[in-house]
């Protein structure tokens, strides 16, 4: 290792604003990539560009197709907004996804986050702590049920980003009553600028497009009437083509075939597989005298509320393992014996219960879920002593049942078929490594002695949602140990424990067992078999397990295992309900996405299923009640609108492929850039730093290595050395920002640089002056900052900008004298006419935003006008009819009556003109106002900030 190169504080401080600026092309962006923890994509910085390409925009919809990132390309923007010190963030997401996005925004963009609910908030307030939202503190996630319940709460605050996720949940509000859900959400954040994000903006017609719009900017089209006019009720390609234009400035999708044609990503498959099993005897008396019971609808220990959520959570511990049974059957005798019913606490075997209660709340069924929190202590204390009794007689033959029954057919079956699955895997060149899930925590207990005693010993890991076992104990302890004093430790129990173990999983284990919770959130790109143990009945819980394994990083294709009980009719029909409606289990990358944006709740399905399986008694029935409701599904995609999505959003196939390209070389460019900066800044402002010899990246100080390459910096419990964690970079850009700098000799060695800069070393024995300023054009919408060096020789010779600035590249040390002289008029002259290229470059720019802003005021008039001429025409037409009959007809009495309703028709018209007329004076003032505070928001105040002036010469 060799001792830092030489820098001085002059070029320190070059450095530090150069990291820290917010240049005119979205340079400010850079930041953000170079701290992300995630290999990003051209089409992923495209789309954060996009969004934050004008300072006038009200918000932007990235309807990417699925399996392109669109989470990256929010979590980029958000960074950004993070990084402006903009940081009233709101994120609204489906309650399943809410852990999964504070996690990736921890772990990717070290982002602090907090989901709140109402039961987070209420222990908040127990604790005497404030209410986080609208704090700034860190990102507020909230469910779409839970943000229209505090809609007038979130109304106050002034969110400087409002993010949906699986926004086609608010598509159907331009036809949805005031007091629904979509249109509170709308109302309450109409003001703040919006990032929508979803694959299938519209499924049915194109209003769907026109509510997701109306959400962003409720002015950007006229009325729906105009719209429906315009577009709504025609299919042609003209009408798709202008639709396509309008859109162009707030709708942004990319596509699978686009980037796999650029040659950036290539997808992998889904590949399903079935492990049949057949229970033996007790285990079919076990689940027949079970299902019987919850069939019935007098049951004490369900309890009065809440039944259905219940009766389904029962269910998956039914469905689960003869150990999950035994272990709730002794619960629910427990609060039987104290004459209460089922409660949250006796369910919890099936780990993240609160989320499945708060799921069902999502779906329109808050009573179920908050009964089920809410069960009253005493529900059961009105009952009959006999009835009761019976009852607890009848659950403790369940449970002595259940007991009695030491294996589970199924439990063979996985051991059976296991081995041959894996090394098909390996065969494949995958890693030798499964994830099992189950919905049930006994169960898990069950799956890993099961498998350690058979062929399996040290060989698995769990992860639910508390693992208190002693194995999990030990892993983190060791992991804690082995990454003490890096950013890897997060200082959050429950997400350093998860990170254990899913180290641990993909270092030295061969099986993972997770239930739902706790494997929220993580990525197990590495692993490439997936076994459902048990399989929930909401297909879109389904996804996200497969999606932990399937997604972006996979590397071959994933197997995807179902258990088949071939004595369970309703078993059956969920496997082939969910691999045939809904494609869960094969196919490309993804490909099940399509079909589930089309469905709006799979806490619906889930719900139906349990009917059935509630109320069919016979296989007959079963089959009767799967195949309506298959029939009832409509979800399949309808090619032909799928292809006019397209059409409308997408832009030209070629041209797409050809600007992903040059983006990617522009990313790699501007982050090489970018990390050389922040590495030199360190060598400037740490010398005692050690940079290895073999990588430029890396150096040690103070017993730590930094680098500025993330997936080596976690691989070998480095530090990350990047901006906006607080951390070491932080400190050394302050550092450097922070010191009075004044005028000094300073000689760069282009000797001891280690590359080749031409421009520079053509001026090697040159000598002359440089100044850098810091020039921040400021508005009211946005704030762009350029750094300024400039240059003259003694000779007079006015360097080149770029050769200027590459000169802090070369290594330099401040000579013993000060500079005897002062600068020459020429450099402050060259950094005027500098500071006025830039200033016009910056005016040009708003200029553009200016014109979009004026050409949306003129669709927006043009809207207007159109809905009245549509009802003018269809007026004069009736009226035209009607003067037509009045001709044609004998009766003086039928001639008079039909001229009497062709002049009322005329008459309508002539008052929709006058209407027309009246609304079009009524827009050109609200347009001229709207224009006059839009042109108020571009108005420009430059600012130059002098960092230093030095004396130079070059040593050769």
């Amino acid at each position: 290792m060799t001792a830092s190169l030489r820098y001085t504080p002059y070029q320190a401080a070059y450095f530090a604003h150069f990291l820290t600026r917010e240049g005119l092309e979205g340079d400010g962006l850079t930041q953000s990539l170079s701290a992300a923890r995630v290999d990003l994509n051209p089409h992923q910085v495209e789309a954060a560009m996009f969004a934050m390409r004008s300072p006038l925009s009200k918000g932007v919809l990235l309807a990417d197709e699925v399996g392109l990132g669109k989470t990256i390309e929010a979590a980029l923007v958000i960074s950004q907004r993070w990084w402006e010190r903009k940081r009233r963030l709101l994120l609204i997401a489906p309650a399943s996804l809410r852990k999964q996005w504070a996690q990736e925004l921890h772990e990717k963009f070290s982002l602090p986050s907090v989901i709140l609910d109402a039961k987070r908030v209420k222990d908040l307030a127990k604790a005497g702590k404030d209410n986080p939202l609208g704090k700034a503190e860190g990102v507020v996630i909230l469910s779409y049920e839970y943000a229209a319940r505090i809609a007038e709460d979130i109304r106050k605050v002034l969110w400087d980003l409002v993010v949906f996720d699986e926004a086609h949940k608010l598509r159907n509000v331009y036809r949805a009553a005031e007091t629904s859900r979509a249109a509170i959400l709308r109302s309450a954040l109409a003001d703040r600028q919006k990032l929508l994000l979803t694959a299938t903006p519209l499924q049915n017609n194109l209003m769907e497009l026109y509510g997701l719009v109306t959400v962003i900017d409720d002015q950007f089209f006229g009325s729906a009437d105009a719209f429906r006019a315009e577009f709504g009720g025609r299919e042609d390609r003209k009408a798709l083509s202008i639709l396509g234009r309008r859109l162009e400035p707030i709708c942004k999708r990319t596509l699978r075939r686009q980037v796999q044609k650029a040659g950036l990503i290539n997808y992998t498959n889904r590949l399903p597989k079935t492990f049949d099993f057949t229970p033996d005897r007790l285990e079919e008396d076990l689940y027949k005298h079970m299902s019987d019971y919850l069939q019935r609808e007098d049951t004490v220990a369900v309890g009065k509320n809440g039944r259905h959520l219940v009766t389904l959570v029962l269910r998956k511990i039914l469905g689960s393992s003869s150990f999950a049974v035994a272990a709730t059957l002794d619960k629910m005798l427990t609060r039987l014996e104290r004459k209460q019913a089922v409660s949250e606490e006796t369910l919890d075997d099936i780990d993240g219960v609160a989320e499945t209660a708060d799921e069902w709340r999502e779906g329109e069924q808050t009573a179920e879920a908050d009964a089920l929190e809410e069960e009253a202590e005493g529900a059961a204390k009105d009952i009959d002593p006999a009835v009761l009794k019976a009852e607890i007689d009848e659950l403790a033959r369940y449970r002595d049942l259940a007991r009695s029954i030491s294996t589970n057919a199924k439990g063979k079956a996985l051991l059976d078929s296991l081995p041959g699955v894996l090394d098909e895997i390996v065969g494949k060149g995958g890693q030798r490594k499964a994830v099992i899930f189950t919905e049930s925590v006994r169960t898990q207990s069950y799956l890993r002695d099961l498998l350690e005693e058979h062929g399996f010993a040290g060989q698995t890991v769990i992860l639910n949602g508390a693992n208190a076992d002693k194995d999990s104990r030990e892993i983190y302890k060791a992991w804690l140990e082995k990454h003490r004093g890096t950013e890897a430790v997060s200082g959050s129990k429950t997400a350093d424990m998860k990170a254990a173990l899913v180290d641990a999983f993909r270092s030295d284990r061969t099986i993972l067992i997770a239930t739902e919770s706790g494997a929220e959130g993580i990525n197990l790109q590495f692993c490439s078999l997936l076994i459902n143990y048990d399989l929930p009945w909401n297909p879109q819980r389904v996804e996200q397990r497969i999606g932990r394994c399937h997604r972006y990083g996979q590397k071959i294709d994933v197997t995807v295992v179902n258990f088949m009980n071939r004595k369970n009719q309703a078993e059956a029909r969920i496997v082939e309900l969910l691999q045939t409606k809904f494609q869960l289990f094969d196919g490309v990358f993804g490909s099940s996405d399509e079909v589930l944006g089309a469905i709006e709740s799979g806490v619906d399905i889930e719900r139906r299923i349990l009917e059935i399986v509630q109320s069919c008694r016979t296989n007959d029935d079963i089959n009767a009640a799967f195949d309506a409701l298959q029939t009832e599904l409509v979800v399949e995609i309808d090619e032909a609108k799928k292809s006019a999505r397209d059409q409308i959003l997408a832009a030209m196939d070629d041209k797409v492929v050809e600007r992903l390209k040059m983006q990617e070389t522009s990313l790699h460019r501007s982050l090489d850039e970018f990390k050389r900066a922040l590495l030199l800044l360190a060598r400037a402002e740490l010398p005692d730093a050690r940079f290895h010899d073999d990588h430029a990246e890396r150096f040690d100080w103070r017993g730590d290595t930094y680098t500025t390459e993330w997936p080596l910096a976690d691989d070998r419990g480095w530090n990350f050395f990047r901006l906006a964690d607080g951390r070491l970079a932080d400190q050394l850009v302050a550092q450097a920002k922070a010191r009075d700098l004044n005028a000094a000799s300073v000689t760069f060695d282009y000797g001891a640089y280690d590359g080749n800069l031409g421009d520079v070393a053509e001026r090697i024995g040159a000598s002359g002056w440089m100044q850098a300023a810091r020039l921040t054009l400021k508005t009211p919408a946005r704030t762009f900052d350029e750094i300024i060096v400039g240059a003259v020789t003694d000779d007079g010779e006015v360097l080149d900008g770029e050769t200027a600035a590459r000169m802090m590249l070369v290594p330099a040390q401040i000579g013993d004298v000060a500079p005897t002289s002062s600068a020459p008029e020429a450099l402050a002259t060259l950094v005027g006419e500098r500071q006025t290229a830039i200033v016009q470059q910056a005016q040009t720019r708003l200029g553009d935003f200016l014109e979009e802003e004026e050409e949306r005021l003129d669709n927006w008039r043009d809207d207007a006008r159109v809905s009245f001429d549509a009802q003018i025409k269809a007026l004069a037409k009736e009226a035209k009819e009607k003067t037509k009959l009045s001709r044609a007809v004998q009766g003086l009495q039928e001639k008079v009556e039909h001229q009497r309703e062709a002049n009322a028709l005329k008459r309508q018209a002539d008052d929709l003109n006058h209407q027309l007329y009246t609304r079009l004076r009524e827009i050109d003032a609200e347009r001229e106002r709207m224009l006059d505070e839009i042109a108020e928001k571009l108005n420009l105040t430059p600012t130059l900030t002098p960092l230093f002036t030095i004396r130079w010469d070059i040593a050769g």
